[in-house]
């Protein structure tokens, strides 16, 4: 190809664009100073696409493309439109269908009805993107969304910070929000999870109301982990256990306790005698074969009430999980 007639776009590993340039050095991809309102640039996106030569950093804001489809058909990968800004376009009805996005800016966008299925989402803007019944089943998320990363980077200057975690806040509800009314439960709860972390860090570093909310986060997943209920329980059973194990517990007339004058093995059938007490401590059944003693009284008070709390939280988190 002639130098005339290469594109003076990079792309952001350093490749060029192959197609035509206008005045300014660009293709009519390229030019963001040129605003694309022809009739037919639906067919027109629709015929670059089937080229397959890559779409990188199309600038495509407040474009018409409703109903566009940019699916490829006979081929396990779809067509790719990556690093792109696409700020305000109308993709309603759009046919998307196993497109990646990559890095491409979609904020604002509408993608009502839209049929996103399969789709590569990374690194992508979706901050005021309308999404009123997009089919987002089998879509590639990031473990965490652009504005996220963002504010985790900006050091220093907390006004910004907080409006990025505020930004994907607001982000992280409108994808729940959507998975909720397709669902997609187990996809909307991970989407609920990190709203309710964003939501977290936009408070003060020392204030009691963040560290009430890492708090639950760390304990249930905000009620989406009943798995980390499980997990504490037996933490907490198993750190009373050695607590009664050196302190002893009351068996009758004889007292079970560590102790070095005995064997290996009499010691580890203590243990286990201890691990039973705090078995039936911490779920309250309290069968009376083995009592506390001295101060181990207070702290099997503790993990009695420890415990029915506890056991009252799985119940609410697991039935919330089944009842989806």
């Amino acid at each position: 190809m002639s130098e005339e007639l290469t594109c003076c776009y990079l792309g952001p590993h350093g490749e060029r664009c192959e197609d035509l340039v206008q005045e300014d050095g660009f293709c009519y991809w390229h030019d963001d100073t040129q605003k694309k309102t022809e009739i037919d640039l639906r067919e027109r996106l629709e015929k670059r696409a089937a080229t397959g030569r890559p779409m990188v950093g199309f600038s495509l804001r407040n474009v018409d493309l409703q109903g566009v489809n940019l699916v490829r058909h006979g081929s396990s990968k779809g067509y790719q439109l990556l690093y792109s800004d696409l700020y305000r376009a109308d993709l309603r009805n759009a046919h998307l269908f196993n497109m990646d996005f990559t890095g491409t800016s979609l904020m604002k966008a509408k993608l009502s009805e839209a049929n996103l299925n399969c789709s590569t989402l990374l690194e992508t803007n979706l901050l005021g993107v309308v999404l009123d019944g997009t089919k987002l089943d089998n879509i590639r998320w990031d473990d965490a969304i652009r504005q996220e990363k963002l504010a985790y980077a900006t050091k220093g200057d907390r006004a910004k910070q907080r409006d990025c975690f505020e930004q994907a806040e607001e982000i992280y509800r409108n994808l729940r929000r959507t998975a909720e009314s397709q669902g997609l439960f187990e996809r909307a709860g991970r989407f609920f999870q990190r709203e309710m972390i964003m939501r977290r860090c936009q408070l003060p570093r020392l204030s009691f109301r963040r560290f009430l909310s890492k708090v639950v986060d760390l304990f249930c997943g905000y009620g989406e982990e009943p798995v980390r209920v499980v997990i504490f329980s037996l933490i907490i059973i198993l750190s009373f256990a050695i607590i009664y194990f050196l302190a002893g517990v009351a068996d009758g007339n004889s007292v079970v306790q560590y102790s070095s004058a005995i064997s290996l093995e009499k010691n580890m059938i203590t243990f286990f005698q201890s691990l039973y007490f705090s078995v039936v401590t911490f779920t309250t059944l309290g069968y009376g074969d083995l009592s506390p003693i001295g101060f181990t009284r207070a702290f099997a008070a503790v993990e009695a009430f420890v415990g029915s709390f506890t056991l009252a939280l799985f119940v609410v988190v697991f039935v919330k999980k089944m009842t989806r």
